[in-house]
């Protein structure tokens, strides 16, 4: 069940610009900028930049089953997944579409499962009526849980400014490491979603305002919202479920196929859909990056514009999922997109709706528009 930020009240107070997640119906609020976004931006890339994340529920699978048991429902490889190792998965229905998009992490005692915070119930009682006699439990623990991030080249030493540790705090991508902070065990995973070094940080809901007020008085840190990281994760190439992909698409059309889906692994729920479409080779779709194209105005598309192949065509061939003007490319549009696979091939120019007007982009040979491993060559990988 998702629930309201333990720093709803602190924002609200604040004058934070707070927006709904989902439905608004749903009364999940997720603060979207404090200030400046180009402030929150620039910590992303400079500093540490603190974020909330309500809008990520948690999981919690118990018993000695839990991983097996797992491992026969999600598309992921958990067999010898050793402890505090991250792993990303789909959980599937029988046609083979994305029910919900999971982080997992196993402690060695239970196994942490993070996905967006509107699904994790839905997931929780679905995975649930697959157990029989095996020793595993899921719980929805979004309300008792909760999770922060860091990100920035500066994350690893803001987080050890308040730990209760002189021990050095720096896990590598994919790992986790638990740490104490103000008294309060915090459960860390390292996931790069934005290009830079971030930190995950689950905590009981109960001390998040506490750690929370502690990392925002931390120096070099700044509070970020959403409308920042947003712009941070798209430049990477960083698609996300619900927003990029939904509900209505297969593994194959997401973008991040291999990084989700193990194909040496047993049979799971919606296997046979998603080998027979690996095994034909393309599906109907898929996710690409978008550059504008050179020589065009930079018109912005935005979300749910439709892509066409031909400039006076009218018939869309896919649709705009995340657009902004990459700062590290010189405020240049970008955008990624769900575009049929006959128009996916790098290099390809393609004609989207941006700003009442036709403008031509480019697709790109990978997700990623900008890393900093690529910043010595201008932002082009």
């Amino acid at each position: 069940m998702a629930t309201r930020s333990p720093m709803l009240d602190r924002y609200q107070s604040q004058g934070a610009l707070l927006q709904p997640w989902g439905a608004p119906e749903r009364g999940l609020l997720v603060p979207m900028a404090f200030e400046a976004v180009e402030l929150e931006y620039a910590a992303i890339r400079k500093g540490a930049a603190l974020m909330d994340l309500p809008n990520s529920g948690t999981i919690v699978a118990t018993g000695a089953d839990r991983l097996a048991f797992l491992n026969n429902l999600i598309t992921q490889e958990l067999k010898g997944l050793e402890p505090m190792r991250c792993v990303r998965g789909f959980w599937l229905n029988r046609k083979g579409r994305i029910e919900a998009d999971l982080r997992l992490c196993d402690t060695g005692e239970k196994t942490m499962i993070a996905t967006d915070a509107l699904v994790a119930g839905p997931t929780a009682e679905a995975l649930s009526k697959f157990v029989f006699s095996e020793d595993v439990t899921l719980e929805d623990a979004s309300e008792r849980l909760h999770r922060l991030a860091l990100h920035g080249p500066l994350a690893a030493r803001a987080l050890m400014a308040v730990a209760d540790t002189d021990e050095h705090i720096h896990p590598d991508p994919n790992t986790a490491m638990t740490v104490m902070v103000r008294g309060v065990q915090v459960h860390v995973e390292r996931e790069d979603s934005t290009g830079e070094v971030g930190l995950l940080l689950t905590m009981p809901a109960d001390q998040a305002g506490a750690i929370y007020e502690a990392l925002a008085a931390t120096q070099g840190v700044r509070a970020c919202g959403w409308m920042a990281c947003n712009i941070a994760r798209i430049e990477n190439g960083w698609p996300l479920f619900q927003i990029d992909f939904t509900s209505e698409n297969l593994p194959a059309e997401t973008g991040v196929l291999h990084d989700r889906v193990s194909f040496t692994k047993g049979c799971y729920l919606g296997q046979e859909v998603v080998a027979r479409m690996h095994s034909l080779g393309q599906p109907k779709q898929k996710t690409v990056a978008m550059r504008l194209a050179s020589g065009q105005e930079p018109h912005l598309p935005s979300e749910r514009a439709n892509v066409y192949a031909e400039p006076a065509s009218d018939k869309s061939i896919g649709t705009v999922t995340s657009s902004t003007l990459a700062p590290m490319l010189g405020a240049t549009p970008i955008a990624l997109a769900q575009v049929r696979t006959a128009h996916c091939e790098p290099g390809t120019v393609l004609h989207v709706e941006a700003e009442g007007r036709r403008t031509a982009f480019q697709v790109q040979p990978q997700l990623a528009f900008w890393t900093p491993e690529s910043a010595a060559t201008g932002g082009r990988q």
